[in-house]
Parts: structure tokens; C-alpha cells; sequence
């Protein structure tokens, strides 16, 4: 069962979403710095905007439910856990295989799928 939930169209529209927003934060963080911005401000900027562009996205396009006041702050709260879980991840990594980038990559389908079940469930319910 969950198996068959991960391979659902709306599973895979929801990483399509995580792609998009990936492309807009980076690209925005590019242009930033070609700007001339310092990186921690071009970074967050684009932090910023690929965070507005997947909730929007997601509320609109994943779960097609229009925002309400209690689903923004649910996003939010799901934000921290998927970066708590990708430091740990990371700082495992670092501990255990002297390699961050070895827990970044663990990190990724972890976050998706817990973001995932979390948005479907909790945040966009």
C-alpha cells in the first residue's frame, strides 16, 4: 500500500514540485549573486522564494486545496522537521563516513517522502 502511494500521480507531482522549486531557489540565488548580493543574503532570498512557490504550488496544484490560515503554519512546522532530519542526516554521515554530502543524498528521499505523507495528511488535509 505504500509502495503503490509513492508511484500515485499525485506522489509524482508532488516531486515535480520539489523540482521546480529547487530550480527557482537556485536560479534566483545565481542571479542574486551575480547582483553582486553577499551569498547568505542571495541564498536566503532564494530560500525565501522557492519556499512561497511550493506551498503555493502544493496547495494549489498537489493537494488542489486553496490555502487556509492553519495550513501555512503546518507547512511551516513540516519545513523544520525535513531540516532537522536532513542536519541529522548530514551530521551522521560526517560522524559515521567522514562524508556530508553522503547524508544530503540520504536526505533527499527521506524529506520527499516524509513531506509528502506529512503535506497529504496533515498540512493540506
Amino acid at each position: 500500500m505504500v509502495k503503490q502511494m509513492f508511484l500515485q500521480r499525485q506522489f509524482l507531482v508532488f516531486v515535480a514540485g520539489g523540482l521546480l522549486t529547487a530550480l527557482i531557489d537556485i536560479g534566483l540565488m545565481q542571479l542574486a549573486l551575480r547582483a553582486g548580493l553577499p551569498p547568505l543574503t542571495a541564498a536566503s532570498l532564494g530560500f525565501v522564494a522557492g519556499l512561497v512557490v511550493n506551498y503555493a504550488f502544493h496547495a494549489r496544484v498537489t493537494f488542489a486545496r486553496l490555502s487556509q490560515s492553519h495550513s501555512m503554519w503546518r507547512y511551516l512546522v513540516v519545513v523544520a522537521v525535513n531540516y532537522g532530519l536532513t542536519l541529522l542526516l548530514v551530521a551522521l554521515a560526517q560522524a559515521l563516513l567522514g562524508s556530508p554530502l553522503a547524508g544530503k543524498l540520504v536526505s533527499l528521499p527521506v524529506v520527499a517522502a516524509n513531506g509528502f505523507l506529512l503535506s497529504k495528511f496533515w498540512v493540506f488535509k
